[in-house]
């Protein structure tokens, strides 16, 4: 192993994989991954791990000074491990259509209306990977994208987790109901709880903005809008977490079918 390449200071933490555990992720999801940079003298069960792993994946390895590695990712919380990789693959929004088919399953797809926070993205993303949401739809603008601060907050999730970009959220909607898709929005003035609603066909779940929720248009393109109840004094959910609900409440409908027609 060498010290740290002059070249790969200073890189775009958009292609910078930050922590310990993101990192195995990537290495685990067969990510194309060109560098795995450790600060010198870091050591641990995790980090044994990673380099078994590079190693064996024929990864290259390097050791970086503090003053390198802070160089390199300066604004990240790196445990003392980033992974230097090619941009987040993005694709069409046909392909995520299929996957469900291929894998004989129901589709079940998220859509989210310009959400801006890192942290709220990388959290969607971590939920609909453990939920079994086949792809996640995102905007080209007003919205974050796949960084290093969405990759580590998702746990590595952005690794698994197949991602289409597009340039207009509601002709993405009305191409997905052509395909059969029933388009089911969170909304605080929706019709009816989330809890209610049948999601056993093809469906997509639209989430909006942190602040303004989603846009006129894009809930004039949903079939159905719902809301969540809520019993306190605050009068919103966060993005993450009111995703998370309605995610899980499609999982759990579904997995209560999938017994019921086992019996």
């Amino acid at each position: 192993m060498t010290t740290i390449p002059h070249k790969a200071r200073g890189e775009s933490m958009d292609s910078i994989i930050a922590g310990r555990r993101p990192v195995m992720e990537a290495l685990k999801a067969g990510t194309k991954i060109e560098k795995i940079v450790f600060l010198q003298g870091v050591q641990g069960g995790v980090i044994n791990e990673i380099r078994s792993v590079a190693e064996r994946n024929g990864v290259q390895m390097v050791f970086a000074n503090k003053q390198d590695f802070r160089d390199l990712a300066s604004n990240a919380t790196t445990q003392g491990v980033v992974a230097i990789v090619q941009s987040k693959n993005f694709l069409e929004l046909e392909d995520l259509t299929t996957i469900a088919e291929e894998r004989g399953e129901t589709g079940f797809l998220l859509v989210l209306d310009e959400i801006e926070d890192p942290q709220n993205l990388g959290a969607l993303v971590r939920t609909a990977e453990c939920t079994g949401v086949q792809g996640v739809i995102i905007p080209k603008h007003h919205s974050a994208t796949v960084t290093s601060t969405v990759v580590k907050a998702s746990a590595g999730a952005t690794e698994y987790m197949a991602m289409a970009e597009v340039t207009n959220v509601v002709q993405t909607l009305d191409a997905l109901k052509e395909s059969g898709y029933w388009v089911i929005g969170m909304d605080m003035d929706g019709e009816k709880e989330y809890t209610e609603v049948d999601y056993s066909t093809p469906t997509a779940i639209v989430i909006g903005n942190e602040g303004k929720g989603i846009r006129r248009l894009v809930k004039e393109h949903c079939d159905q809008l719902v809301h969540i109840p809520l019993y306190g004094n605050i009068d919103s959910l966060n993005a993450s977490v009111a995703g998370a609900l309605v995610m899980y409440e499609v999982a759990r409908q579904r997995r209560k079918e999938t017994a019921s027609e086992s019996k």
